[in-house]
């Protein structure tokens, strides 16, 4: 059957523009310093722990999680492997560019920007169809496995890492609530934008939306 959709390289443009921006919105979120989504947190919380760069914890738990597939018949993608390496480098290249500031007049911009940016993002990476980022992945696997709905899975595992995340002393505050409760319509919107013509948003709507990774 005929490849209808756009050119493998614009797809390939799509990814990996994606997941750079993904990792560079996730530091903006950081440096605004007002909470983090919840694999964030936990990513913070290992970081502070191991004396680690969160970007290099991005990475370990995304491979860690990947391997979580294999037992869920789960089969990665392009855009999964590259996720795992890509998103945990362009958190730490962003972070040791921009500074941390004290001031609520520059975190505040510096949370929204990272949570708009980072819902452009997703649009970016879910267009591309290379895969889901490993988290994802092991939601829809459980999702197939167990009979449960995504909701209630997705529920389960974030409030599950964002419980261990802040254990470990990740950050969690307004920016959490401001994450969880935009970054879904974001995303949705960003994904129309960068769809091809040729393509339906709405195969998408059945997709976690609340983050690529």
């Amino acid at each position: 059957m005929p490849f209808r959709g756009p050119l493998p390289y614009r797809r390939l443009v799509r990814l990996y523009a994606g997941l750079g921006l993904y990792g560079a919105s996730d530091a903006l979120v950081i440096r605004g310093d007002l909470g983090l989504d919840p694999w964030d947190v936990l990513h913070q919380g290992l970081s502070r722990h191991t004396g680690i760069s969160i970007g290099d914890v991005s990475i370990v738990v995304g491979a860690a999680v990947l391997l979580l597939w294999w037992p869920l018949r789960q089969r990665p993608g392009l855009g999964t492997v590259s996720n795992v390496f890509l998103v945990g480098t362009g958190i730490d290249l962003t972070l040791a560019v921009v500074p941390h500031y004290g001031a609520l007049a520059v975190r505040i911009p510096l949370l929204v920007a990272g949570v708009v940016l980072n819902g452009a993002a997703t649009g970016l990476y879910l267009a591309a169809r290379f895969g889901p980022g490993p988290r994802d992945g092991l939601m829809t696997g459980l999702h197939r496995r167990t009979g449960r709905s995504l909701r209630s899975i997705r529920t389960v595992i974030e409030l599950t890492v964002l419980a261990a995340g802040f254990l470990l002393g990740g950050g969690v505050g307004v920016g959490t609530v401001l994450y969880a409760t935009t970054i879904g319509p974001l995303a949705q919107f960003f994904l129309r934008v960068f769809a091809s013509p040729r393509e339906s948003p709405g195969n998408y709507g059945r997709q976690r939306l609340s983050g690529a990774i």
